[in-house]
């Protein structure tokens, strides 16, 4: 067996294995945090999609979950915290100073406690990297504790998973949108994407050829380097090296919940050690590792096997006529397609949400309800809220562009009564716990303000009001 763990092991990727088991585990406090403070009031017993009539509708075919013998915002607290409390010891390396079983043993319940709360989130859990949080964590899993060299498997395993993230985004951009093919994509991207940061409106005013040697950057990155993650090193490591400045990039000029983080994690476990100790000379990351048991071999390789089995469907994919982004093809979510922006928004519509105490008339006072994350104040400047996710901004972003999947007209009525738990997910209420006698929405389009403009008004965003998408309405019954 001596032979089988020279192949299989990977005595060179001490640090890569570390950074990749809790770097993902960081990533997982995050998502069951989020879960803590969003879930109950969006998929809550009395949120905009309550989970129980959900499952109620949807029964088995929702996937795999806890949640089948009963859902309340109790059991989903308990789910939650029992995750993040997982997760937290995953990344302080409490399992893995334990046997070859106890970090796998961990990772799989962090996987499958968070596959209970993505398979009944719905629309507000349909995003690409609430998957691959979720394959990530079922692959690192067997990446075993510091007492054996890393199975070399796994960290195959994860590159596949890297290749499929950026040639899968590259692909679906150069079938998609044109301007992706004639370099323009990000004449306009900076500013449409659903949720620019501080930095965002900077790359925007960029000179137009900057924006098309960017384009063209991230066509290689995405379509030419990930096949070099599979040579040799030190090939493979300054392949990884690549993706990691350009995922860099992208988290400096935009929001985009944990997807770019967890790429750069899940791309440095390509990164030998060697590399580490040419820059840190006096550095010494290798440790020694007992001899790889037999049986710990042979777990790996049938779950690799597994996976590879499971990804044959997001291979085809990949070379379909139609390909689909961000798709799952199994109940458990792994194997996944991935894949994002293969259309790019021209222009930035914003969906503004106001109140008002008054009767409907000219002299009526609206205002506006403002969210954490999306743009609503022109004068405000966009914050950076990436790594975490707020799912119900997102929405909104979704909303503009014409998607709605059934949670806004709640949402509305949420507002009309000041839902406690519902307010507490915007930046602010202008009416501070008061009902509003009614609501509206408006839409407008959005733009980054030039630099003139920002010196003579200091506004951030220029709007143009386009029109009304709800007329106003309210639930009392004094009023016409």
């Amino acid at each position: 067996m001596e032979w089988a763990a020279d192949v299989l092991t990977a005595e060179e990727y001490d640090v890569g294995r570390q950074i990749a088991q809790r770097g993902v585990a960081a990533v997982y406090v995050i998502a069951f945090l989020s879960a803590v403070a969003q879930f109950p009031a969006l998929l809550g017993e009395k949120g905009l999609l309550p989970v129980p009539v959900f499952l109620a509708r949807a029964g088995r075919r929702a996937g795999p979950t806890l949640f089948h013998r009963g859902y309340t915002d109790r059991r989903l607290r308990v789910v939650a915290w029992t995750g993040a409390a997982l997760s937290a010891a995953l990344v302080l390396g409490i399992p893995q100073a334990g046997p070859w079983w106890v970090p796998l043993i961990a990772f799989l319940l962090v996987w499958w406690l968070y596959t209970s709360i993505v398979n009944v989130g719905q629309v507000f859990y349909g995003f690409g990297w609430e998957s691959l949080l979720l394959e990530a964590g079922f692959v690192v899993a067997f990446l075993g504790s510091a007492e054996i060299a890393p199975p070399f498997l796994v960290l195959l395993m994860i590159r596949w998973l890297v290749f499929r993230l950026e040639f899968g985004a590259g692909l679906i951009k150069l079938r998609g949108d044109r301007s992706w093919r004639d370099l323009t994509a990000l004449y306009y991207h900076h500013e449409t994407q659903p949720m620019p940061n501080p930095a965002s409106r900077f790359f925007h005013l960029l000179p137009k050829p900057l924006h098309r040697l960017e384009v063209a950057g991230n066509h290689v990155t995405q379509l030419a380097v990930p096949f070099l993650l599979f040579m040799p090193q030190p090939v493979a490591g300054f392949a990884a090296l690549i993706i990691i400045v350009t995922q860099c990039w992208l988290v400096l000029s935009g929001n985009f919940a944990w997807l770019n983080t967890l790429t750069i994690i899940l791309a440095l476990a390509a990164v030998p050690d060697s590399f580490y100790e040419a820059v840190l000379p006096a550095l010494e990351v290798s440790g020694a590792h007992r001899p790889t048991p037999p049986y710990v071999s042979v777990v790996v390789s049938v779950a690799m096997l597994v996976l590879a089995y499971l990804s044959w469907p997001a291979l085809l994919n990949l070379f379909a006529r139609r390909q689909l982004m961000n798709a799952s093809f199994n109940r458990w979510h792994l194997g996944n397609a991935y894949g994002a922006f293969g259309s790019v928004t021209k222009v930035r519509y914003e969906v503004v949400v106001e109140g008002t105490l008054d009767a409907v008339g000219p002299g009526a006072r609206w205002r506006e309800y403002e969210f954490k994350g999306k743009p609503g104040d022109p004068a405000r400047m966009p914050r950076q809220i990436a790594p975490y996710h707020l799912r119900l901004d997102w929405m909104m972003w979704f909303l503009a562009l014409g998607s709605e999947r059934g949670w806004f007209a709640p949402f509305l009525v949420k507002l009309l009564e000041a839902d406690p738990a519902v307010l507490k997910l915007l930046r602010t209420d202008p009416f501070d716990g008061e009902r509003p006698r009614y609501i509206r929405a408006r839409i407008f389009i959005y733009r980054f303000s030039t630099r003139e403009e920002k010196r003579a008004t200091g506004l951030w965003w220029i709007r143009e009001l386009q029109g009304v998408v709800v007329h106003p309405a309210s639930l009392r019954a004094d009023v016409p």
